[in-house]
């Protein structure tokens, strides 16, 4: 089935000189790849690029060249947010965050979150499902048209991460009040950031000490007592928490609502689906594959001269990989703008990253958008758009791909 707003590609503008610096990100819309994308993956596949902060950077775009730089340890994540690095923009949460997954493993705690992170864990699975047919029942009582973002996307994302993190489901919209500026893409610092993320991590600390408080947050709490665990402060289990409910909910919300803006694009892919709900696991890859919901590149920073492709990319300089490039490069991937269920190779999608900092929360996250469309198939089959897409509006300056609001109709 053929990708034809998703996948639609405009003729490339021309007279683009190699020594000209392109502004980047390219586009916020989540509804089609933007026309730079295709060009620069065959003819510029490690082009200089100008960053939201003002630097330059090198931005990645062949699927063999981003998994490179994803896979090489002389590409590290850790290293931009060193002072004085180019940046893509100005950073929202304290430097040290940047690197969590490997802050976490040096604290000795990713064991406890890779648990926590496990769908397999006793009764989540069954938890999501109640849930997620909650929010339907809940928005179809409630009538046309809904707003499928608002009403379900975000609100199963967050009550999922306070399932996890043992935290009451009522206040995740003072958590996710601080995602609006957590992840912002801004050129200069923004001082709510600061205030948010001391709040929320004041916020985790007193969870530590509420008898309440079950699932990671509590299993994180009863390490205090451990001697082998003597050099985690507070801050840093907290830490934690504010991370994984942060980075946790804005990717799966993110992912969930353009898996959906894409499945209501695609009625053929919905039909398909609606005949042999079988075939979701297999839809999930592919649309996690076609997902445009990362809105810039993920970062890496060169910590040695680098020879990529024909470029050499030099030590202190910044590469940023371009996922939909790799993900729908022809290179790769057969006919890579048409949605195929029997497409052998969709799990080799990078919108999970890849190497070191390969998404811990990768099973999880599928499982989360399986149940979710399970849900809204099953009670709402006819669901669509009430409004011609055209007129969604899509958050600017923000590291995800999003619609403001995803009106729909059943």
């Amino acid at each position: 089935m053929s990708v034809d707003t998703v996948g639609t590609v405009d003729a490339p503008p021309a007279g683009t000189a190699g020594s000209d610096l392109l502004p980047f990100p390219f586009s916020w819309r989540g509804d089609r790849t933007p026309p730079e994308v295709a060009r620069l993956r065959a003819e510029e596949p490690v082009r200089r690029v100008r960053t939201i902060a003002g630097d330059e950077a090198w931005l990645v775009s062949s699927y063999a060249l981003c998994k490179q730089v994803l896979e090489d340890p002389r590409f590290s994540l850790k290293d931009t947010s060193a002072p004085g690095v180019p940046r893509q923009y100005a950073l929202t949460i304290p430097p040290e965050v940047v690197n969590n997954m490997g802050n976490i493993t040096g604290a000795g705690l990713r064991k406890a979150v890779l648990k926590a992170l496990n769908p397999k864990a006793p009764g989540l699975v069954d938890w999501m499902r109640g849930h997620a047919a909650e929010l339907v029942d809940r928005f179809m009582a409630e009538g046309a048209p809904a707003d499928l973002r608002g009403q379900f996307a975000d609100p199963y994302s967050a009550a999922m991460h306070c399932h996890i993190l043992g935290i009451p489901y009522a206040d995740a919209p003072r958590l996710m009040r601080s995602l609006d500026i957590a992840f912002m893409n801004a050129a200069c610092p923004v001082t709510g950031a600061r205030l948010n993320w001391d709040r929320d991590i004041s916020y985790m600390t007193g969870k530590l000490d509420d008898p309440a408080t079950t699932g990671l947050m509590a299993e994180l709490a009863a390490l205090r007592g451990d001697p082998e665990y003597a050099h985690l402060t507070d801050e840093m289990l907290a830490t934690v928490g504010v991370t994984m409910f942060g980075a946790g909910v804005i990717s799966t919300a993110g992912f969930l609502t353009m898996a959906l803006v894409s499945l209501i694009q695609h009625p053929e892919l919905k039909a398909e689906l609606l005949d042999d709900p079988s075939l979701i696991p297999a839809a999930v890859h592919e649309l996690l594959r076609i997902n445009l919901s990362i809105g810039d590149g993920l970062p890496r920073l060169a910590t040695e001269d680098v020879l990529l492709g024909d470029v050499l990319v030099r030590k202190g300089e910044l590469a940023l990989v371009l996922v939909e490039g790799a993900n729908f490069d022809p290179a790769v991937f057969d006919d890579p703008y048409a949605v195929d269920l029997t497409r052998d190779n969709s799990a080799d999608h990078l919108s999970f990253g890849g190497g070191r900092h390969y998404c811990p929360a990768t099973a999880l996250g599928r499982r989360h958008a399986e149940i979710a469309l399970e849900a809204l198939l099953e009670r709402a089959p006819g669901l669509d758009l009430a409004v011609p897409i055209e007129q969604l509006v899509w958050r600017t300056g923000f590291m995800k791909r999003i619609p403001e609001r995803l009106p729909v109709m059943w």
